[in-house]
C-alpha cells in the first residue's frame, strides 16, 4: 500500500473513533465533563492534529512518535474510564479495537519511516 494512502486511512480512522467517542463521552457523569471528559477529547484533538502533520511531512519519525504516545495515552484514559464505570465495557471493547487498528497503523508508519528511501 502506498505510504501517502496509508497517511490518509489513518487521519479517516482517528476522525471515525472521534465519531464514535463523543456520543460516548456525553454518558460521563456531570462532575467529570470538565475533567476526564476535557482531557480525553483534547487528546482526541492532539492525534488528529498530529495525523495532519503527519501527511503535511516528509521526515515524520518524531510525529509519529508523538501519535503513538497520544494513542497510548487515550487508551489510558478510556480503560481508567471503564474502570471508574463512566464507560460500559461494551463501549470500552469497541473503543479500545479501534485505538489498536490505529496503534497497528502508526506502528506500520514508524516501520516505513525508519527504511532508506
Amino acid at each position: 500500500m502506498d505510504e501517502n494512502v496509508h497517511k490518509l486511512t489513518i487521519t479517516q480512522k482517528v476522525e471515525d473513533m472521534m465519531l464514535y467517542a463523543y456520543p460516548a463521552l456525553n454518558q460521563f457523569p456531570k462532575s467529570e465533563k470538565f475533567a476526564m471528559v476535557a482531557d480525553i477529547k483534547r487528546n482526541m484533538d492532539d492525534m488528529l492534529e498530529l495525523c495532519i502533520e503527519v501527511e503535511k511531512k516528509y521526515q515524520n519519525k518524531t510525529t509519529l512518535r508523538n501519535l503513538d504516545t497520544a494513542n497510548a495515552k487515550l487508551f489510558a484514559y478510556i480503560r481508567l474510564a471503564m474502570k471508574l464505570k463512566f464507560l460500559p465495557m461494551k463501549k470500552y471493547e469497541v473503543w479500545s479495537e479501534k485505538l489498536v487498528e490505529i496503534g497497528k497503523m502508526i506502528g506500520g508508519l514508524i516501520k516505513a519511516a525508519g527504511k532508506p528511501a
